[in-house]
């Protein structure tokens, strides 16, 4: 069993920063990208950044240059510095990762539970 679980999110003014954090737990072989999706009331769910195993990443147009994801393979923790932050971030921000549980089977993708980021004067 794999549990994904965020935290680092909450209320900051515009303008802030916030770093989130995702650890990865349970019975995991290896973990191919990682990424942050973020959902804001009445939108649909969309990519904020990815980074693939060997360290590659990419960005949402909306928060290139203000976004930084990394990731710490020795914690199996995904991270996400976010600076400079606007209204228009406010979201439910989840993490993913596609996990292989054992040697020889396929990754799957799992799902934090979410954390709330706010970005309000």
């Amino acid at each position: 069993q794999v549990q994904l679980v965020e935290s680092g999110g909450g209320l900051v003014q515009p303008g802030g920063s916030l770093r989130l954090s995702c650890a990865a737990s349970g019975t995991i072989f290896s973990i191919n990208t990682m990424g942050w999706y973020r959902q804001a009331p009445g939108k649909e769910r969309e990519l904020v950044a990815a980074i693939t195993s060997a360290g590659s990443t990419n960005y949402a147009d909306a928060v290139k240059g203000r976004f930084t994801i990394s990731k710490d393979n020795t914690k199996n923790t995904l991270y996400l510095q976010m600076n400079s932050l606007k209204p228009e971030d406010t979201a439910v921000y989840y993490c993913n990762a596609e996990i292989r549980t054992h040697w020889g089977t396929r990754a799957f993708p799992y799902w934090g539970q979410g954390t709330q980021v706010t970005v309000s004067s």
